[in-house]
């Protein structure tokens, strides 16, 4: 682990169309960084040639890495990554949404407040269904973990490897995004939101419909009560 790098975890799921392209505009923008950093694709569950190609970028460039999954999951890319992440400062996102602008962004923040969470908080959804689905995601979670937050899903995420807990991360699902979050206000990690207004997606659509919505809602309380079952046994003496 170096003190002077950081690790971009990037979970890809079938996205052979893009992920060179991604790569490259990535690199391009991440090199005006003022400190050096690595790249670490994590294909999960593809059915095309997205880990040959992510392969085949590992021997193009040294700070890219690709690790592969035959499973399926956000959270469980999430974690993969995390757990072959090698920096000091540790970062992950959704590689069909972010922009470069928007991850250098992120991370200059963090290189600034390298002991604070940075994550953006999307202030713009494609269509009045996904804001009200998000407003209703994201008001319920307020309620339930006490948060200050307002973009629970919003990545890019940073936060510092000190932040030990960030990195212990359980969940495989949509909902690592909220377990992140409620831990933070457990362990009273600083979290600075960083508005962020890009709509752009690379290609594809986006996999979450109104039966993955209801299982995150629903989801939502049993995280509440998987959390407070395990506050309540490190309480017990």
């Amino acid at each position: 682990m170096s003190q002077r790098l950081i690790s971009i975890v990037l979970p890809i799921h079938n996205q052979a169309d893009q992920v060179t392209a991604m790569v490259e505009e990535y690199e391009a923008a991440l090199m005006k960084l003022p400190v050096p950093h690595e790249l670490v694709l994590v294909a999960n569950n593809c059915r095309d040639n997205t880990w040959d190609i992510c392969q085949t970028l590992t021997a193009k460039y040294l700070n890219v890495r690709a690790v592969h999954t035959p499973r399926g999951g956000w959270g469980l890319a999430v974690k993969l990554g995390l757990r072959e992440a090698r920096g000091d400062l540790l970062c992950y996102t959704n590689s069909a949404r972010t922009t470069s602008q928007d991850l250098v962004l992120m991370l200059l923040y963090a290189t600034v407040y390298p002991h604070v969470v940075v994550k953006a908080n999307r202030k713009i959804r494609e269509s009045w269904r996904r804001r009200l689905g998000s407003l209703f995601y994201n008001l319920e979670c307020r309620a339930l973990f006490d948060l200050a937050v307002w973009d629970v899903n919003g990545t890019p995420k940073v936060f510092p490897r000190s932040f030990t807990k960030l990195t212990g991360l359980k969940r495989d699902d949509d909902l690592i995004d909220a377990e992140f979050v409620a831990l933070c206000r457990r362990e009273g990690y600083p979290v600075l939101e960083v508005p962020v207004f890009s709509t752009r997606r690379r290609s594809g659509k986006s996999t979450t419909g109104y039966a993955s919505a209801v299982k995150m809602y629903l989801g939502a309380w049993n995280l509440r009560q998987e959390m407070a079952e395990t506050d309540g046994e490190h309480a017990t003496p």
